[in-house]
């Protein structure tokens, strides 16, 4: 493929097998796009697969799934610890190779166009394809969640760019967008206390003051019985993971817990992991293009 663009829709599903099979069967199926991973977690109640493929593929795929969510997922009865607004919650697109990010911009308005028009589920552009400042960061349109988000479309500001301003009655809205790659990664801690997760999630987050690229929430893994800080790392080169963790680590000394593992949620870039071996290894004077063998390998 001469151009590649990565998709990583997220759905609010983490639980039911029939549906995510449902899913990824759907992705499969479509020409010119590969399926790379699915990550489900039952506590979030969430999936989210990764796509690569071409932009007519990448299109069709995005849409298909968006229909396939809609028909299997009914947010009336849906529950999980992750914030939600719609069945398929977000949709957002990564230029890879050989395309811009104006590109990506340009499909996620031929996407949002295609899923309010044929499916009737409102969309929010998000991210580089936002249409105001105010919409660019997903949390504030996502803030109200399915049941706030009826009475959130009736005001001026959240009209949603395409679509009637009123959810879809199972399937909610859907933010769709362009985006450098983030890192999505979770830590977990020594605690079933959840206001301890929310409390260290507060102090690390850039809106609150903390990491500028860190966006960060508490969630408690019921399953697990422990509580942990979910992030996404929206910058890794300026806000690295091993930044966040050290982080994580002394402001969970002060509530007498400590980190007892962490996910990575799809799929990171190599950097971002290459960056951690240079600073836990602490290697002097390190040259990833040089030294790692695989950027030699055609």
């Amino acid at each position: 493929m001469t151009k590649i663009i990565e998709c990583i829709p997220n759905f609010s599903e983490g639980r039911c097998e029939k549906i995510i099979g449902k899913l990824t069967g759907a992705a499969r199926s479509i020409p010119g796009v590969l399926l790379l991973d699915c990550n489900s977690d039952q506590s979030h109640n969430r999936t989210v697969l990764t796509l690569i493929g071409d932009p007519s593929g990448i299109k069709a795929a995005a849409i298909t799934l968006a229909k396939v969510a809609r028909d299997t997922i009914d947010l009336t009865m849906q529950t999980g610890e992750h914030p939600r607004m719609g069945a398929v919650d977000v949709i957002p697109f990564v230029p890879i190779k050989g395309v811009t990010m104006a590109e990506c911009v340009a499909l996620s308005n031929e996407v949002g166009h295609s899923i309010a028009k044929e499916l009737s589920i409102p969309v929010f552009l998000y991210e580089e394809a936002a249409t105001g400042d105010y919409r660019r960061n997903l949390a504030a349109i996502r803030k109200g969640q399915f049941e706030g988000m009826a009475k959130k479309m009736q005001l001026p500001q959240w009209k949603p760019d395409y679509g009637d301003a009123i959810p879809h009655p199972t399937a909610g809205a859907v933010a769709v967008g362009a985006r450098c790659p983030l890192v999505a990664f979770n830590v977990n801690l020594s605690t079933s206390d959840k206001n301890i997760a929310d409390k260290i999630a507060k102090k690390i987050r850039g809106s609150s003051g903390g990491l500028k690229y860190c966006k960060a929430i508490g969630i408690m893994l019921k399953e697990r019985n422990i509580a942990q800080v979910s992030m996404n790392l929206v910058n890794y080169e300026e806000t690295s993971i091993y930044t966040a963790v050290e982080l994580i680590k002394a402001e969970a000394k002060r509530f007498g817990v400590h980190v007892v593992g962490t996910d990575l949620i799809g799929l990171t870039p190599a950097k971002a992991l290459i960056d951690c071996a240079e600073y836990y290894l602490q290697i002097d004077n390190f040259d990833y293009k040089r030294q790692v063998l695989d950027n030699h390998i055609p």
